[in-house]
């Protein structure tokens, strides 16, 4: 487990930055934290930087999902209005994992252990406040627990 000091919005979006490229498909990024927090923050610096500088990244709130054409293919899961574990198979979490990478908010609506949705690799980042900025706790399953030391904010 790894901590990042957030102070602002632009360290944020650079914790994305830095996860972006050691993302492989089949692997999924599951940001926890209450409302407000930065999770779509984070999630715009990590799909931008697989993406391009000005790809629009919408929030998937009342969409879903969001899927990006990127390498790999990252899809971008709002989970908050699940109410029903398996919802989540209904709106292509495995496709998402069978082509590319998901980037998942709210990954608490697949209940207690998600890992039997989501595969052995994964990366949990949890956000909190921390003064007026924000503290990113960090923690690798399976191949992100190596990848997890070439995280540098």
């Amino acid at each position: 487990m790894t901590t990042f000091e957030l102070p602002d919005a632009e360290a944020t979006t650079r914790l994305g930055q830095a996860i972006a490229p050691l993302l492989e498909p089949g692997e999924s990024v599951l940001l926890y934290g209450p409302l407000g927090m930065g999770k779509s923050t984070l999630a715009r610096g990590l799909i931008r930087a697989l993406t391009s500088p000005d790809e629009d990244v919408p929030s998937p709130t009342f969409t879903l999902v969001q899927f990006y054409e990127s390498d790999p293919a990252i899809a971008h899961f709002d989970l908050y209005r699940l109410t029903r574990p398996e919802e989540a198979f209904e709106i292509g979490l495995d496709e998402a994992l069978d082509e590319g990478c998901a980037l998942i908010e709210w990954p608490e609506r697949l209940g207690e252990d998600p890992g039997y949705m989501l595969g052995p690799d994964r990366l949990a980042i949890t956000l909190a406040e921390d003064g007026e900025g924000r503290l990113a706790t960090v923690s690798g399953v399976g191949a992100w627990e190596a990848k997890l030391k070439e995280v540098h904010v």
